[in-house]
């Protein structure tokens, strides 16, 4: 008797573990651009004095952020601490998604030629566009 509860319970725990497992699916990444979306370069002093702080606290790593405000996002790729000056940073694409919206940068580094302050710096851009619920992705 006790052998055949165990069974039952153990047929029921499995069925509704596939009843669970079936209802689940996994979400392709659809990155096709919808449609590009414009964006302004923020300079340090327009930021707000929020994500300044918020800025100050992770510039010395890589840092992928986004903050809301009123009705802009805001959209900070940084790429921590680089051993001299001279460095800029590049938007490669900012475009809308049908789920996301996709933000591509690159790092550019001085030149050969270029004479740079042999003193760490911390390049890091934000940019601001239209407030959007969906999520960014860093590209």
């Amino acid at each position: 008797m006790r052998r055949l509860k165990t069974m039952m319970c153990l047929g029921i725990l499995l069925t509704m573990l596939m009843m669970t497992a079936g209802g689940c699916k996994v979400e392709e990444k659809d990155d096709a651009k919808v449609s590009d979306m414009k964006f302004t370069v923020i300079s340090e002093k327009e930021l707000p004095d929020e994500l300044k702080k918020i800025i100050e606290e992770k510039k010395q790593k890589e840092m992928k952020l986004t903050y809301m405000s009123g009705d802009k996002l805001y959209i900070v790729r940084g790429y921590g601490v680089q051993k001299t000056g001279g460095y800029s940073i590049q938007v490669k694409d900012l475009y809308q998604a049908k789920n996301a919206v996709y933000f591509k940068s690159e790092l550019i580094g001085p030149g050969e030629n270029d004479v740079s302050e042999k003193v760490e710096s911390y390049p890091y851009i934000v940019v601001s566009t239209e407030k959007t619920e969906d999520i960014v992705v860093f590209e």
